[in-house]
This record gives structure tokens, sequence and C-alpha cells, in this order.
């Protein structure tokens, strides 16, 4: 979730918010914003490196909502359908997406509201969290999902307790939506999609090399690596490994320990 705002005004956080390749397709990058000016100049910088752009209506954050980001959107259905439709005409390219991902409101009867407005403003899909931006860990609401999917003609995109591939296939039987997205499922495991029940050490390898390759910040680099390796550790690895603060640092322990 890039700020649309630092990313139009700062050269610095383009630089720093945002890096990409040429294999790195099809690519979405969401953005979090709260003016439709500064969404679509965002993606007037951004569309020749990526496929599409998605407007975060969903994060429950409080600095976001405080803000006027994220889940608070929900609320001002003018707003947003302003926000897609300037985003919208930024671009030419009739392929290029413009979505977004919701939360549900407390009656989710206003969320399937909220989504015809938004198909009818020109989103090219949309995805939704069966939650809404009080809960944290109750279950989602697939009956909201499944009300939304029947009520639009454009994809809808379920996301929530997915953490592996039978979640997926259960929640799309159950909802009918076009897709699902995975957050933590995907973070923790980055071969959910690929079959497996936890993270493979090949998996490791490769992210090592890709990092490594691209010059990846040793933050992103460490987090992702924290996430992927939390079920193979004991919880005394794991807080020896979480500390540790160089890429020398986890080479050496991944070499120690996998012969990475």
């Amino acid at each position: 979730m890039i700020l649309s705002e630092c990313f139009v005004q700062s050269v610095k956080a383009r630089h720093s918010d945002f890096t990409t390749s040429k294999e790195d397709r099809p690519l979405v990058v969401q953005f979090a914003a709260s003016k439709g000016e500064d969404w679509a100049e965002a993606t007037r910088l951004i569309a020749p490196y990526c496929d599409g752009v998605d407007l975060n209506c969903g994060c429950p954050q409080r600095w976001a909502m405080a803000k006027g980001y994220g889940a608070c959107l929900i609320h001002k259905p003018e707003l947003v359908a302003d926000m897609i439709h300037q985003t919208r005409n930024t671009v030419t390219d009739s392929d290029f997406t413009v979505s977004i991902k919701i939360r549900l409101h407390k009656d989710y009867k206003h969320t399937v509201d909220f989504a015809r407005q938004m198909e009818a403003a020109g989103a090219s899909f949309i995805t939704v969290h069966g939650r809404t931006q009080e809960q944290r860990g109750d279950p989602v609401c697939l009956e909201a999902i499944a009300d939304i999917k029947s009520a639009l003609q454009i994809p809808v995109i379920a996301n929530g307790d997915i953490r592996s591939m039978d979640d997926a296939h259960q929640i799309q039987k159950i909802t009918g939506v076009n897709g699902v997205m995975a957050a933590r499922g995907m973070l923790e495991n980055p071969a959910m999609y690929a079959g497996y029940k936890t993270t493979p050490l090949e998996c490791v390898k490769d992210w090592v090399n890709i990092a490594l390759s691209t010059g990846t910040h040793f933050t992103c680099f460490h987090h992702h690596l924290i996430y992927m390796m939390e079920k193979s550790l004991t919880r005394a690895e794991r807080r020896y490994f979480n500390v540790l603060g160089s890429t020398s640092g986890v080479l050496t322990y991944l070499t120690e320990k996998y012969m990475v």
C-alpha cells in the first residue's frame, strides 16, 4: 500500500516505495489515497511499469483512517466514485485496470450498494475482505461476499482466511467469486498456490537469489524470510533469527542451518 500523496510529491518516496522488473508481470500496484487528483497523478507516473492500480478502501489501521485512507472510504461512496473516475481517465490503455479493495459495512447490504456504485463509476474489479473494520480474527462473512458477487457484473475477488488451496477452493465454491486474494497466507508460504502446505526450502533459496540479484533492501529481505520460516524454526531459533541485523548475518545463518 503506497501513499499516493507522498509518491506524487517525492522522488525519494517513488524510489523507496516501488521497484519492479520486466518479469514482474502482470502487476497491480495498490495505493492509499484520500483525493482523486493524488491517485490519478500517482497512476499516471506508475502506469508504464504496471498493468493496473488498486485503491485501498479496506485498511483498518487507525493511523490510515485518521488520514482519510483505508476502510473509512467505504463510508464515502461519492468520493471513491470520483477517485475511480479521475484515475480511469488518466490512462488511455483500455486493458489497464482500476480496482478497489474494500471491507464490509456493519450492515453488508450497504456494501452491496457501495459496490454497485463503484462498478458504475468504472471499477474494473472489486476485492472484498469479508470483515468489518472493527473485526480482526472473526471468521469472514462468506454470505456477504456471495451477495456482492451476485449483484455485480464485474469480477469480484474474495479475501480473508485463505491459508491453503483447500481454503481457496472452498471459498470460491461457496461465494462464486472470480478469484481469491491471500495476504498472510502467501507471506507465510509463497508456494501456497502451487499446492504446498508449508514453504519449501527451494522457495527460500529462490527468494534469497531474487533479493540478492535485485538489491532488495535488507528490511524487506529479512521480513519476508521471517514469515516464510516461521513454521520451520523453533521458538528459540525464531527469536535469534528475527533480530539478525545484516544480510551477511542472515546468509550465514541460512548456510549453517540449510546449506542455502
